[in-house]
């Protein structure tokens, strides 16, 4: 009976830890969709769940028969290192994707229970207008095939989030302006998707730093056990969401208590996620053995996957000096003639270090292994992980 009752208490186990890792991948699990296979997991879980996620880091799990929501707050709001991104293409969204997405929720609010593509369009064009963003530079008149390929690179960012469900149709006729697209509105979904403390609309505040700041802003602690609670809260987020904590960017007060309950933290993170705490003297990085709770894997395959794995090796062995980005080009045209056989064909011609210096330092930077600005980049110390040592070679006795 006790070889059987353990058998049993670590079979829940793995089903605790696989619900608590798809809700970290995927905040909006649907019952139907991506990453349905865990949505039962995560209903038979959701009261303990519910309880780890309220304590350990005050974000707030949703679950009912078609949804499951985390509703994750970001520790800070200044890292511009993870935009949104097109489904298809995984370029990051800019000003303009932004708004429609905003603009084509507004519109989905007020939608009945199916909405074309040809009626979202009208609707977000006639937001648009607004004086307001006419004023801030915002043109939008689906004029043309780039504006239709913004506003569709919108909708599928909403299908993979679960907000619609396409019924019949396909966005690539719309683009080429062909055909028309029928979707659900799933309710349950759009309800659920904000995740701030205070609604946007409650905010009165006129500029941009200062309206992010009122949206996101939590009551403040008042006693002693709630500034513990909410310096808990902030370390636990950025453990569960960041690639690295430095001691440097945290305050004292954060310090002092991540100095005594740095075990107790780092174990129950590694209790609930599999993840396994790496401590060095600048910081933590929590390391992923399955490699599947991050958007950027490091070192990953293809031609930019082994530009950034190099450029690391590179960066590595620079002693923490600022490097200059013509520097670096230079590296890459090494590389890429070294690696003619083995890159894409293109990666060799003149100009195409440029743009794979570019993406291969936006991976370094997304992952807090570089600090980058316009002229130059130079490592954070989370990058002596990629720092080649002089091979050992060991007599043979």
């Amino acid at each position: 009976m006790s070889a059987l009752a353990d058998a049993l208490a670590a079979s829940r186990d793995d089903e605790f830890r696989r619900a608590a890792r798809a809700l970290l991948r995927r905040p909006i699990v649907r019952a139907a969709g991506p990453g349905s296979d865990d949505f039962a997991v995560i209903r038979r879980h959701a009261s303990e769940l519910r309880t780890w996620f309220d304590r350990n880091t005050g974000w707030r799990l949703f679950v009912d028969s078609e949804v499951a929501r985390l509703a994750k707050t970001v520790a800070t709001t200044t890292d511009h290192t993870h935009p949104a991104r097109d489904v298809r293409s995984k370029q990051p969204f800019g000003r303009r994707r932004y708004v429609l997405l905003c603009l084509a929720l507004a519109t989905l609010e007020r939608a009945d229970a199916q909405i074309t593509l040809g009626r979202l369009a009208e609707q977000v064009v006639l937001g648009a207008s607004d004086p307001d963003l006419v004023g801030a530079g915002i043109v939008f008149t689906l004029q043309g095939r780039e504006e239709r390929g913004d506003l569709v690179s919108v909708v599928r960012f909403l299908l993979d989030i679960g907000v619609l469900s396409r019924v019949a149709g396909d966005e690539d006729a719309f683009v080429k302006d062909t055909g028309d697209v029928l979707y659900d509105v799933e309710r349950r979904v759009l309800a659920a998707l904000l995740a701030a403390p205070r609604g946007p609309s409650t905010i009165r505040a006129d500029g941009f730093e200062e309206r992010l700041s009122a949206l996101t802003a939590e009551m403040p602690p008042t006693t002693d056990d709630l500034r513990n609670q909410h310096i808990r809260h902030q370390l636990t987020r950025r453990l569960l969401d960041e690639p690295v904590l430095y001691f440097d960017e945290l305050t004292e007060a954060e310090l002092t208590y991540l100095t005594g309950q740095r075990a107790a933290i780092t174990s129950r993170i590694t209790e609930l996620t599999g993840l396994i705490a790496e401590i060095r003297a600048e910081g933590i990085a929590m390391i992923d053995p399955a490699d599947d709770l991050t958007d950027i894997r490091m070192p990953e395959s293809g031609t930019e996957g082994h530009v950034t794995l190099l450029l690391a090796e590179y960066l590595a062995g620079t002693a923490g000096r600022w490097v200059p980005l013509p520097e670096l080009h230079g590296k890459v045209r090494e590389f890429a003639a070294g690696n003619r056989a083995y890159w894409r064909r293109n990666s060799a011609e003149p100009g195409a270090e440029v743009e794979l210096t570019s993406v291969a330092l936006t991976r370094l930077e997304a992952l807090q292994l570089t600090t980058l600005t316009t002229d130059a980049v130079t490592a954070r110390p989370a990058l002596s992980r990629y720092s080649l040592a002089e091979p050992t070679i060991q007599e043979r006795r």
